[in-house]
């Protein structure tokens, strides 16, 4: 791990809007900052593509390449062209241009990493954004709710219908079953300084990271300082009704070996009292400290990329931080950090 007063080597893990912000808060530390997305996107364009070519899906590989593009004037036409979204009725009509870029290149190059770096090469990035698994994977889930008992559990396949289910997914699965790791993304988090999960949608872009064992395995060695980003509240369908609490169970349940050094939550999402002691001793599942911090932009459901960057770089400059996590606290009020505000 390189001295706190250089740039840390950043790897996120995630996807779609909640990795977006992780990134934005990221490249404000560091010039080095890879993404390792989640693969398993059934929906919109990326549905279509991975349907008809048998690609990745690209969609949320090309949200990540889009928020650690160059700030340069002569960039940015090309990163709002990469977001840019065909309208019309036609063939085209929904489809994002990065994604057919990004489906043309592999088809080109033979190797979706390749074409994942051909067009971070032209967005000038000097980080990576790399698939989680280089094989389009499916996300499968138990859900409760759905029968006339509620007691029983249905199974229901598919990102988009985990993500929109009126039901309460219990517990999620890859198929195919352990899938392989991208070589390059076990790489990146063995030597990384900080590693960075969450937020985003929790059963279907941040739990199914810990699903792919080489990752997993990966992510209980590094020596790396993780930290896991809370949401700012539950998501409509995946965790309508969750407490912040519940987020940690489930994604403990699905990986329990799995350490973090501290849990980032936002400050007014999770009022002093009870529920501040329960996440707690929910974060000492993890071994990790609970630092609670205004990380929202106004008004909203999104996480402020100054705000959460400000926050990542305490973490990181903070001499004990390195420690905090090796040893869990013997009480709620140990495993509570200080509020930075």
């Amino acid at each position: 791990m390189r001295p706190v007063h250089q740039a840390p080597a950043i790897v996120a893990l995630g996807g779609g809007h909640g990795l977006f912000a992780t990134l934005s808060a990221a490249r404000r530390l560091s010039r080095d900052v890879t993404a390792v997305v989640t693969v398993a996107d059934d929906g919109g364009s990326s549905g279509r593509l991975r349907a008809e070519l048998g690609v990745i899906p690209p969609g949320d590989l090309r949200m990540a390449l889009a928020a650690l593009a160059a700030d340069d004037p002569e960039v940015q036409d090309w990163t709002d062209t990469i977001q840019h979204r065909f309208g019309g009725i036609g063939a085209l009509a929904g489809h994002s241009v990065g994604n057919l870029i990004l489906a043309g290149l592999t088809e080109v190059l033979g190797d979706p990493v390749a074409a994942l770096d051909e067009l971070a090469r032209l967005l000038r990035i000097d980080g990576r954004v790399l698939p989680m698994s280089p094989i389009a994977l499916d996300i499968e889930a138990d859900v409760q709710g759905l029968e006339a008992d509620p007691r029983v559990s249905r199974c229901i396949r598919g990102q988009v219908a985990v993500a929109t289910t009126p039901g309460k997914v219990r517990r999620v699965r890859l198929l195919p079953a352990n899938p392989p790791a991208c070589p390059d993304a076990v790489r990146a988090i063995d030597v990384a300084d900080m590693v960075v999960l969450g937020p985003g949608s929790w059963f279907s872009s941040v739990i199914p990271h810990v699903l792919v064992p080489e990752l997993l395995d990966t992510l209980i060695a590094t020596p790396a300082r993780k930290v896991l980003v809370l949401n700012l509240a539950p998501e409509p369908g995946e965790t309508a009704g969750f407490s912040t609490e519940r987020h940690l169970h489930v994604l403990s349940q699905h990986a329990p070996e799995l350490t973090v050094d501290f849990v980032v939550v936002d400050s007014g999402s999770v009022p002093p009292g009870r529920e501040r002691e329960h996440l707690a001793r929910a974060a000492g599942q993890f071994r990790a400290r609970v630092v609670y911090a205004d990380v929202s932009e106004h008004g909203t459901h999104t996480h402020h990329a100054g705000k959460l960057a400000s926050v990542l770089e305490q973490l990181w400059s903070d001499p004990e931080a390195g420690s905090r996590g090796s040893e869990a606290a013997e009480t709620p009020e140990e495993r509570e950090s200080a509020s930075w505000q």
